[in-house]
């Protein structure tokens, strides 16, 4: 995880080279997986199509890597369990 912005903050680059600036805001364990949810750094609230970013955490070796979930199964699990427990944290 690169913490360039500070603990909360990450930079991501997806397989086109492209960067994003993600902030964090939890990491679980779901059935046995380890996932990480965040929002872009960037946001707008204002704009309808932000949303929660939730990656799965795979290692090779020592090195943290993070990819994309793409069963919607295994989605629909994580972005539940984030909500949930986001929103217990508000409370």
């Amino acid at each position: 995880m690169n913490g360039e912005y500070g603990n909360n903050f990450i930079t991501i680059t997806d397989d086109d080279g492209n960067e994003f600036e993600l902030e964090h805001l939890d990491t679980a364990e779901i059935n046995g997986e380890l996932y990480m949810a965040f929002l872009p750094a960037d946001i707008d609230e204002d704009d309808e199509d932000y949303g929660l970013v939730i990656l799965k955490v795979v290692y090779e070796g020592e090195e943290e890597h993070f990819i994309t979930i793409d069963d919607e199964t295994e989605l629909d699990a994580a972005y539940t369990s984030f909500i949930e427990r986001l929103s217990e944290s508000g409370d």
